[in-house]
């Protein structure tokens, strides 16, 4: 039964956008193509390409390659990242403060989130930067287990979302979302969660080529979290 007045085909429609890292850069120069209209460049591997911790060194290739395209970009920060360093990185990628433009990328650690978040969001939103803030909750949180996989406990990556959350509703700022790792599949290769995974259990199902991924069960226990914390926020920005 559709709602009165709804187009069945909208439905039926599925927006499907993909977004990875702008990594190699011989493969993203090729897959780039200039706009006969407007005459301005666009990076076509993907709606949303991002920079890495690693390699958003001002005046460096990938910096450069991303201010030069007009998708929207986004770039990760990492700890050691001073408030100075993300102003100049906001100043290179989007002068012109295009609201939508750039998203910051936080990778802090469970550990560390609610130390050195809270002054890069006051100085940004001080200078009244149109950046949308997201949280990647799963690198600055990765182990080695002692078998030798690479693995992540699942109550570390949820400390972390927590406390990007209330760093933002501390500081008046929005929490735009999270940047996660995760697959259907009943993997075992994060510990802990609802069907809680032990690390002698990482070896059952350790299915991974590189990092260590949220299994089905832990991504759903992660989405009700979130929504539980939005409200929260909407909640007490509501009562303000």
């Amino acid at each position: 039964m559709h709602a009165c007045g709804a187009d069945p085909e909208q439905t039926r429609a599925v927006e499907f956008y993909s977004s990875h890292e702008a990594l190699l850069l011989d493969y993203e120069r090729a897959l780039t193509r200039t706009d006969a209209r407007s005459g301005q460049a666009y990076g076509l591997s993907a709606h949303l390409l991002w920079i890495g911790e690693r390699t958003r060194a001002l005046g460096g290739a990938h910096v450069e390659f991303a201010r030069r395209i007009r998708n929207p970009v986004a770039v990760k920060i990492g700890p050691a990242a001073t408030a100075e360093d993300v102003l100049a990185l906001i100043a290179a990628l989007d002068p012109h403060n295009d609201p939508g433009r750039l998203t910051v990328i936080t990778r802090m650690g469970a550990g560390r989130v609610r130390q050195v978040l809270p002054p890069l969001v006051e100085k940004v939103a001080a200078r009244g930067a149109a950046v949308v803030w997201v949280c990647d909750p799963m690198h600055a949180n990765t182990v080695e287990a002692t078998g030798g996989q690479k693995t992540r406990y699942f109550d570390d990556v949820l400390d972390e979302v927590a406390g990007f959350f209330e760093v933002h509703r501390s500081l008046g700022t929005h929490p735009g979302g999270i940047h996660i790792e995760f697959t259907g599949d009943d993997v075992t290769e994060c510990i802990g969660g609802g069907h809680h995974i032990a690390e002698s259990d990482l070896r059952h199902r350790y299915e991974t080529a590189c990092d260590p991924r949220l299994n089905r069960s832990q991504s759903l226990d992660l989405a009700f979290r979130v929504a539980g914390l939005y409200r929260r926020h909407l909640d007490s920005a509501d009562g303000e």
